[in-house]
């Protein structure tokens, strides 16, 4: 079954709104767990908007299922995770100034150094993962790098799925089978939400997890974050049964 890993930037977002600790990141976190959710996914950036670098060690503590910790692999970066040691790392091409993720990797452009950052990470027992476009060459690419997962950038889809575009899965299937072919595991994650994840997850072979945030976190002012956690589990489920 597809895993489940909720990304908690936006609560750190709030907390950091008042200064304060409320809501409490751990708590949250801990929560979110006994929910049923399979992982926790944080994405720590230089100016610490939202997740702040020692957010990233006092978790460690407390997550009992995947951690995940996404990001670009600045020195800093990477001598956080290599002390951490989370479950998994997904390197993502962030520029210091992004709202948030817009492109995947240039794996062919990248490949010397992001083929020595992950050999870094994997010498110490870290599953890597790195966040890419549905594009046979990047695809190829991050093989080539060693990595031991893609996570597919699914905004386009989506966008085109909102539209009405069923045919937008095509592309991430595709790369999806691609990647397993070539021995790598697949995520996926951006702008997944409940209204597209269903048929994300039926149409995509060999989906081992998806990060959710800002979706996920955005339907819980509505319904309530058990109960969101809860009907992500389930569609992913009926997607894979």
């Amino acid at each position: 079954m597809t895993k489940l890993s909720v990304n908690v930037n936006k609560i750190a977002t709030l907390r950091n709104s008042r200064g304060g600790d409320t809501p409490n990141l751990l708590t949250v976190a801990q929560d979110i767990e006994s929910f049923g959710a399979q992982g926790i996914t944080i994405h720590p950036r230089p100016d610490e908007r939202h997740i702040r670098y020692q957010d990233a060690y006092d978790l460690k503590k407390v997550v009992q299922t995947e951690y995940n910790i996404e990001g670009n692999p600045i020195p800093a970066f990477k001598e956080m995770v290599l002390q951490i040691k989370p479950t998994q790392v997904t390197l993502v091409p962030d520029g210091d100034d992004n709202i948030t993720s817009d492109a995947g990797w240039d794996t062919v452009k990248n490949q010397g150094f992001l083929k020595e950052v992950i050999a870094e990470f994997k010498n110490v027992g870290i599953r890597t993962s790195i966040f890419v476009d549905p594009v046979k060459e990047m695809i190829e690419g991050a093989a080539a790098a060693g990595t031991d997962r893609i996570e597919l950038y699914t905004e386009n889809f989506a966008v085109e799925y909102g539209k009405g575009n069923k045919d937008a899965v095509t592309p991430y299937a595709t790369a999806a089978q691609w990647a397993h072919d070539l021995g790598m595991g697949v995520n996926a994650g951006h702008d997944l939400s409940l209204d597209n994840i269903s048929f994300f997850a039926k149409n995509i072979p060999h989906l081992a997890e998806v990060s959710i945030g800002h979706a996920l976190i955005s339907e819980s002012l509505y319904l309530g974050l058990e109960n969101v956690v809860n009907m992500y589990i389930a569609r992913l489920g009926n997607a894979n049964s």
